[in-house]
């Protein structure tokens, strides 16, 4: 099992959703923050379960919410490079 990080932009990402979705209604972070920790699990114990996108880059779909954790599977970790909303433009997390 590799470790899973977030990069500091997509640790940032997280917890602006959660406090959008907080505010929206109560439990509603909460509920996300879950969905995010079953991707996180999925992808530590699946590193390969994830969409490939291009090059190294993969993209896993987060369940009830339009948001996707895009990753890299390293030779130690698997790295969390966005907790990308569907409607952001395409790739603008490219550069992290």
């Amino acid at each position: 099992m590799l470790e899973v990080t977030l990069h500091e932009d997509a640790d940032e990402e997280l917890k602006t959703a959660a406090s959008f979705y907080e505010l929206r209604q109560a439990g509603l972070g909460e509920m996300f923050l879950r969905r995010i920790s079953e991707g996180f699990e999925l992808i530590r114990d699946q590193p390969l379960a994830g969409q490939i996108l291009f090059g190294r880059f993969q993209r896993l779909l987060i369940r009830q919410f339009p948001y996707s954790l895009v990753y890299r599977v390293e030779s130690d970790r698997v790295l969390v490079i966005a907790v990308a909303h569907w409607s952001r433009r395409p790739r603008y997390w490219e550069g992290r």
